[in-house]
């Protein structure tokens, strides 16, 4: 897109191939296990060769995990159980290899990419590649004030774009997405509250680090305030994210639906990624067709955006730490589903039979059969010539 038409969304994304997905099927019918047997890694299998293209489904072996970083104001409040501003210090630890996305992506061979969206702190005190993204130095209080001014918030969705650009280009052929963030979840929730149409205690969750419950109040009271404000922007996806989402949330919108026009498959990890989807929902309908749920983390605002957009979790292991961590353990899942897809064998009478013709096991069985031996070369003549049995003639052409 040369410009930032969010309509354009809806013409560029395709539905995963309709005609690839009945060949997959067809070919999981052919299989020596049963159809059914292999539970939801028959549907993954097939929804993947569709996302692909290709019968079989090719291996996925280029995952990454993408993670978007940001501090949001309404975390002041004490709506989170990690202090304002905080997210700075959770981006270096998983730069460093101690947060649990760090440790499972280094069992399973996957990198992580982090980017540097609107973290409270000195973008020199980061790795260069982190912060070179950023938009601005924290997002506001959305209860009382805009998260991004709209150019921030075009700004951080082009960036969002670019990432899903850069990784679709490199070969990333599935990405496991996150947020690391210190009151995001107040915002996904505003977020989620206004696209349903519900109430601030019906999307409230505890967060990644879970609050007590007068913080738990203070974030249903910061979300019903915040909800004020985003309804009456509802109609335009793009204000909306700029008055209660944040630099993080709108570049993980962008990304999404990049993602979705460049066919990339992406697993979703928690609430917040599960609200931008939802935003990327309304703008584009075909794009959830190319996101899976990775995980039920037991945010109420999460299963609320999930069944909104019919996407069922894989997995429900209530892991709320964020980061990626739920999703990325659904990868291996993913990965079983393609390989077994791909690599059972079909039925015997499905596999290809040698063109051979049908000779007597021996000489004996030959002289013993009631009618002559035919020759392949009779076979092939048009008037085979059978000799009758007599002193005379010769005998028959042995093979």
């Amino acid at each position: 897109m040369s410009s930032l038409n969010l309509d354009d969304f809806t013409d560029l994304i395709e539905r995963p191939d309709g005609g690839v997905r009945r060949d997959a099927e067809a070919r999981r019918e052919r299989q020596i296990v049963p159809p059914g047997a292999l539970g939801r890694l028959d549907e993954l299998g097939e929804w993947l060769a569709a996302a692909q293209s290709a019968v079989p489904v090719r291996p996925i072996e280029r995952p990454r995990v993408v993670l978007f970083a940001g501090d949001h104001g309404i975390a002041e409040l004490g709506v989170s159980g990690r202090p304002a501003g905080g997210a700075a210090e959770l981006v270096r630890e998983v730069v460093e290899g101690g947060r649990p996305v760090s440790v499972l992506a280094r069992r399973l061979g996957v990198p992580v990419r982090v980017i540097d969206m609107a973290l409270d702190c000195d973008p020199q005190t980061l790795p260069a590649d982190v912060a070179e993204r950023r938009v601005r130095r924290g997002s506001g209080r959305i209860d009382i004030e805009d998260a991004l001014t709209l150019e921030e918030a075009a700004t951080a969705f082009l960036a969002g774009i670019a990432v899903a650009d850069e990784e679709a280009d490199s070969g990333t052929d599935l990405v496991v997405l996150g947020d690391v963030s210190v009151g995001g979840t107040t915002a996904a929730g505003t977020l989620i509250a206004a696209l349903c149409g519900t109430d601030a205690s019906v999307v409230t969750g505890r967060g990644g680090q879970a609050i007590d419950d007068l913080a738990w109040m203070r974030k249903c009271a910061a979300i019903r305030d915040a909800l004020r404000r985003a309804r009456p922007v509802l109609g335009d996806q793009l204000q909306l994210l700029a008055t209660v989402g944040g630099a993080d949330l709108a570049a993980l919108t962008g990304f999404l639906l990049q993602s979705a026009v460049r066919k990339m498959p992406v697993i979703l990890d928690g609430v917040v990624v599960a609200a931008c989807a939802l935003v990327g929902q309304r703008i584009a309908f075909r794009a959830p067709d190319w996101w899976l749920a990775g995980q039920n983390s037991g945010e109420p605002g999460q299963t609320k955006a999930l069944d909104r957009m019919a996407l069922e979790p894989l997995l429900d292991h209530g892991v709320t730490v964020g980061e990626g961590a739920g999703a990325l353990l659904a990868l291996p899942l993913v990965q079983a589903a393609a390989a077994l897809a791909a690599e059972l064998p079909e039925k015997p009478e499905f596999s290809e039979k040698p063109v051979d013709s049908q000779e007597p096991a021996d000489s004996e069985q030959a002289a013993d059969s009631e009618e002559p031996a035919v020759s392949v070369k009779q076979a092939d003549s048009e008037e085979p010539q059978v000799s009758e049995p007599s002193a005379a003639s010769e005998e028959p052409e042995k093979e």
